[in-house]
């Protein structure tokens, strides 16, 4: 047992010169020494050191948004948009909240809700998968997953027209009439005079109908089922999207290939709208703003605004700045 542990302590260092000796009893750090030491510290410095690709919060809430308007009436998924061709300043939605909604491209107020409220009995049940205005753009449709479509007149908001098929998978509006089809899961076409709703079926090929387009005079290459069908004013060039992840551009004439349109537009789950060169397959632009899937994607008149339907719960508003142009 050591009589002088101070002493024997020092014996330990014979070699070495001891500078100071410091008492840890003394220097004991209480709660307001450690306040007055965190004064000193510069956060802010230290929230710019390398944070090795993480993102803060903020950082992923501030994600590349090109869109010029976002409409957030929808509280899920938006499943289909149509832009009325007379003016292309409305737009309508459906989505999974079975809502449907018609609403102005240029400031995204609500014009009307496709809610039904003179039939509660018949409003939408399900998903609103399709919309579309017709081609005068005095008529809107709105359609679920379980069948039920229903026809309004856009002037004066009121539901004018109502059917139920079986699981509908499209709808669409003669361009020149107020003549609307329909496509459903068990491979049928249905065709009505709207609102007298005459009507004429279509027997399928055992299959599902699950996509269809009216031309005005009237081709597939796929590897899968087609997804998407457009064409252009004229009837003479059909833009067809398919589940084997392919776009294709067909002159209807011809049934071949089309090498002399500029520019295609398409939409992918990535969130992403991207203009192609359809002469060489090269990448144009790209345009986002999603923070979720593109389902669905309609371009104005002149192709210059792309209004989407995205599974983030949003349409949005692009204004496209053509390359070609």
């Amino acid at each position: 047992m050591m009589d002088n542990p101070e002493e024997d302590s020092l014996n330990l260092h014979e070699d070495e010169e001891i500078i100071e000796v410091i008492d840890l009893n003394d220097t004991e750090q209480t709660a307001d020494d450690l306040a007055e030491e965190l004064e000193d510290v510069d956060f802010a410095d230290a929230g710019n050191a390398d944070d090795d690709g993480w993102e803060t919060e903020d950082e992923m809430e501030s994600e590349q948004d090109d869109s010029e308007l976002t409409f957030s009436k929808h509280t899920g998924s938006v499943f289909c948009v149509g832009l009325d061709p007379a003016t292309n300043s409305l737009a309508v939605t459906g989505g999974q909240d079975d809502r449907a909604y018609v609403w102005s491209v240029s400031d995204g107020d609500v014009l009307f809700e496709c809610t039904g409220l003179s039939t509660p009995l018949l409003r939408h049940k399900d998903s609103v998968t399709c919309a579309a205005f017709s081609g005068d753009s005095k008529l809107v449709v709105s359609g679920d997953m379980s069948g039920l479509i229903k026809v309004w007149k856009v002037e004066s908001k009121e539901e004018i027209w109502s059917f139920e098929v079986g699981d509908l998978e499209w709808l669409e509006w003669h361009p020149c009439a107020p003549v609307l089809l329909a496509g459903t899961a068990d491979g049928n076409v249905w065709m009505w005079k709207v609102p007298s709703g005459e009507c004429k079926t279509f027997q399928g090929p055992n299959c599902q109908a699950t996509r269809g387009k009216i031309l005005p005079d009237g081709h597939d290459g796929h590897q899968g089922a087609l997804t998407s069908l457009m064409c252009n004013k004229e009837g003479t060039l059909v833009l067809t999207g398919s589940v084997d992840g392919q776009a294709k551009l067909i002159n209807t004439s011809t049934g071949k290939w089309e090498e002399a349109s500029a520019v295609v537009s398409t939409c992918n789950l990535a969130g992403v709208i991207t203009l192609w060169d359809a002469r060489s397959g090269v990448m144009m632009s790209e345009y986002r703003g999603h923070s979720a899937e593109i389902l669905d994607f309609v371009l104005n008149r002149d192709a210059s605004v792309a209004v989407t339907a995205g599974g983030d719960h949003k349409a949005k508003v692009f204004c496209l700045q053509r390359p070609d142009r």
